[in-house]
């Protein structure tokens, strides 16, 4: 069930995106400029610090949070799983 807790969390975080500029760590470990996803943290601040130590999520201390490029990829994948 946790799993589809986490799942689910990540495909709403994705659908109530937008999108903006900001800053990410490239493979390298390098800070760069780029269009990121971004999202309220309006959800279970447990399943959102799973999401972001599986690197799916960029931590963070505001009010809204940026998912990874993998993030972004798994929950495509998820709208395949949950909602076709």
């Amino acid at each position: 069930m946790d799993q589809k807790i986490e799942e689910l969390t990540l495909l709403l975080m994705y659908l109530t995106s937008w999108e903006e500029k900001g800053f990410v760590r490239d493979e390298n470990d390098e800070i760069k400029e780029e269009k990121v996803k971004t999202c309220w943290k309006g959800y279970s601040f447990d399943v959102m610090n799973k999401l972001t130590d599986e690197n799916l999520l960029y931590f963070s201390k505001g009010k809204s949070i940026t998912l990874t490029k993998e993030g972004e990829e798994f929950a495509k994948e998820l709208i395949d799983k949950y909602l076709k």
